[in-house]
């Protein structure tokens, strides 16, 4: 079992799911002050203001992680541009008063960190044991334009398949955890793909020498989840993690989808059940620590999405299985998205973050209109088990959404602004 370990001297710490509350201890030296980052920890009340993970990628950072592509930057300096980069980031989330931060996840090329989609990126990886082997392009052939249209994204003819059992091969806690607690004061959270997502790079002809079913490849994800990472994240006084699986979304929710799956050998059903309840194995023993999970619809450059419909497919299914889950983030920026009758099927000790602010375009959403949506969603649940935030982040991958900085960060000011008006105190 794993407990937060921070403490503070003038103030006593008492953990309930999904939340914290800190008392302040009269007559304590500095009673009354709140703590630097404390542990990250909100005073007294969850968080309403969110984010789910990355941020637009400065011009310099893309321009350094191209260079060291080629040879031409030097990995001390790749290192340098990155930390600038996360430190504003750092800045700007904080400036904008959000709850929670992250750390834009901009040493990532992509919001895959654990394998890499794309081939350049393998240095990077913390885990080893896979290769890019020939393939059809699979899941990739379902990518949509912001119209509906059919998209071309993936021209390669290999993809990254399992091959030999996982092995660690870099530390992304130390490498990048450990940098946002030391240089934020504001709550942080750390991101990461959950154990459902990588089942797309288990292969029946590529894999079983490893693994003999993909159910075994998860559960291995899991195991190096629940015991190389959330321990790390907890000692260096981290009480906020999400795992994030847009595969429940993605790839069950959309009938085409699911019927390409289906055509490609998947039992939907059960995997859709055995994914849950692999996910949910993450944080067994897990206490002190608000534990996320973030489910979409696909969110790549250029507004790209990848599936069309409501929560109920999966529902009933998944949710009631996610019981070591405190906080579930949702999609619900556009009507491909559904309706909120879903949310009853959520266990009533979760808080759900509605996801109604998109990061697909820059137009700013109406406050009001925002409010409205949230009140419309307490008939499934109350308001004080909900909040707020954007439906994805603003760069899943390095070339980013189709909006400006300026428009990024008027967004999460928005996000604030609501919060704090649905959420007063």
């Amino acid at each position: 079992m794993y407990r937060n370990a921070c403490s503070h001297p003038t103030l006593t710490l008492i953990d309930r799911p999904g939340q914290f509350t800190l008392i302040d201890r009269p007559g304590a030296p500095h009673a009354g002050r709140r703590p630097r980052s404390g542990c990250g920890i909100i005073l007294g009340v969850t968080p309403r203001s969110d984010v789910v993970g990355s941020l637009l990628r400065p011009a310099y950072l893309r321009e350094a992680r191209q260079g060291a592509r080629e040879g031409r930057v030097a990995p001390e300096a790749l290192r340098s541009a990155e930390d600038r980069a996360v430190r504003e980031a750092i800045a700007l989330q904080e400036a904008a008063g959000l709850d929670v931060i992250t750390d834009g996840e901009l040493r990532r090329s992509s919001w895959v960190i654990t394998i890499p989609l794309r081939e350049e990126a393998a240095a990077r990886a913390p885990l080893a044991g896979f290769e890019f082997l020939p393939a059809d392009p699979g899941w990739w052939s379902l990518w949509k334009e912001p119209d509906g249209r059919r998209a071309q994204v993936w021209t390669n003819p290999t993809r990254p398949f399992i091959t030999k059992p996982i092995q660690v091969a870099r530390d992304v806690v130390s490498d990048e955890y450990a940098f946002l607690r030391a240089n934020a004061r504001a709550r942080t959270k750390f991101t990461i793909p959950s154990p459902s997502w990588h089942r797309i790079f288990w292969h029946r002809d590529y894999s079983r020498a490893a693994y003999p079913t993909p159910e075994d490849f998860l559960r291995a994800v899991a195991r190096y989840l629940r015991e190389q990472v959330v321990p790390k994240i907890v000692a260096l006084g981290g009480d906020y993690i999400q795992m994030d699986a847009p595969n429940y979304a993605q790839w069950h929710v959309d009938r085409d989808n699911r019927a390409a799956f289906e055509s490609w050998g998947h039992d939907m059903a059960a995997e859709l059940v055995a994914d849950a309840e692999i996910d949910n194995t993450v944080f067994d023993g897990v206490r002190g620590v608000t534990r996320g999970v973030h489910i979409c619809r696909g969110n790549a450059p250029g507004g790209r999405w990848l599936a069309n419909g409501g929560y109920e497919s999966i529902a009933p299914q998944v949710f009631p299985r996610l019981t070591h889950y405190d906080r579930l983030l949702l999609e619900y920026d556009t009507p491909r998205a559904g309706d909120f009758g879903p949310l009853r099927h959520v266990r009533p000790e979760a808080t759900v973050v509605l996801g109604l602010f998109t990061t697909k375009q820059g137009a700013l959403e109406d406050a009001a209109l925002v409010e409205a949506r949230i009140r419309e969603a307490t008939r499934y649940v109350p308001l004080e088990r909900l909040a707020v935030s954007p439906q994805c982040g603003f760069a899943s991958g390095e070339a980013g959404n189709p909006l400006t900085p300026e428009q990024q960060e008027a967004k999460l000011r928005r996000v604030v602004e609501v919060a704090r008006r649905v959420w007063p105190g």
